[in-house]
């Protein structure tokens, strides 16, 4: 890949769109394994004041694997872009 290239990637822009849970907390939290960046995601979804309540108003289920597009746009609302 020619350097232009792979700066083009990293800039594209953000998709609201559905992530599986590990994907979403690995653009957030990069270089750790994927299980440690979840863990660390749902403390940072725990202890933003009100998001953990607005994301079950959704209809979130924490055992549920996937987030959807209404509920990644509520985070991108709190933690801005990855």
């Amino acid at each position: 890949m020619m350097k232009n290239e792979a700066s083009f990637i990293a800039e594209a822009p953000f998709s609201i769109r559905s992530y599986g849970k590990g994907e979403l907390a690995m653009c957030y939290i990069r270089n750790v394994a994927q299980q440690s960046a979840v863990n660390l995601f749902n403390e940072w979804i725990r202890t933003a004041p009100g998001l953990e309540q607005r994301l079950l108003a959704t209809g979130m289920n924490p055992a549920a694997r996937r987030y959807t597009p209404a509920q990644v746009r509520l985070m991108v609302s709190v933690f801005g872009e990855p």
